[in-house]
């Protein structure tokens, strides 16, 4: 028996198809080539006419960028930076993070709640009779001191806290007032000369 020799079955089949020579019709690749050129050419003009109809250069940040002269908005500031530790009750956590609710460092002279926000605190702090030992970041080289002030300004009227608004001319007087101070304050009795 001749192993190279087909069965009936297999020669009633069709070869199979095979590429040869021409892979790809030449029609098809003028047409892919054509399509290439027409691209370019529309993105070329599209980019063209788009320079000349902004007339400048903005980017996506600038666009999406508020403007300058925005004002602060003490509650987005507090979302962002301050409601994981002091929660958005202002209550804080029990034995953990000091509320903000009713707190007499909040609701006290603007002075010793600037400190606070300016250089952070690592130590000891009493607030609303229950002691407090741990490390509050400071916020002075992240925020500016119209942001401070907004921050605060929002603290010092909520829940329940019926404080005079900070304005940034304050934070920046407590901020040039300090501005050798270059660690945090160690806590409550170092803060008392700001009470």
């Amino acid at each position: 028996m001749n192993p190279f020799k087909r069965t009936a079955a297999q020669q009633r089949e069709n070869a199979d198809p095979d590429e040869q020579v021409k892979p790809v019709p030449f029609v098809l690749l003028i047409l892919i080539a054509g399509l290439f050129t027409w691209g370019v050419v529309y993105l070329a003009t599209g980019e063209m006419s788009a320079k000349q109809s902004w007339g400048d250069q903005r980017t996506l940040a600038d666009v999406a960028a508020p403007p300058k002269s925005a004002k602060a908005d003490g509650g987005a500031l507090f979302a962002a930076n301050c409601v994981a530790c002091h929660q958005a009750t202002g209550a804080g956590v029990p034995n953990v993070f000091p509320p903000l609710a009713g707190s007499e460092w909040v609701n006290g002279k603007p002075d010793a709640v600037i400190q606070i926000l300016l250089h952070g605190i690592d130590g000891d702090i009493t607030v609303k009779g229950g002691n407090y030992h741990g490390q509050m970041p400071n916020f002075g080289a992240k925020f500016s001191d119209e942001e401070i002030a907004a921050v605060l300004t929002y603290v010092r009227s909520q829940w329940g806290n019926q404080s005079p608004a900070i304005d940034g001319a304050a934070v920046k007087q407590g901020r040039e007032a300090t501005k050798a101070h270059d660690q945090s304050w160690s806590g409550g009795k170092e803060l008392a000369q700001f009470q």
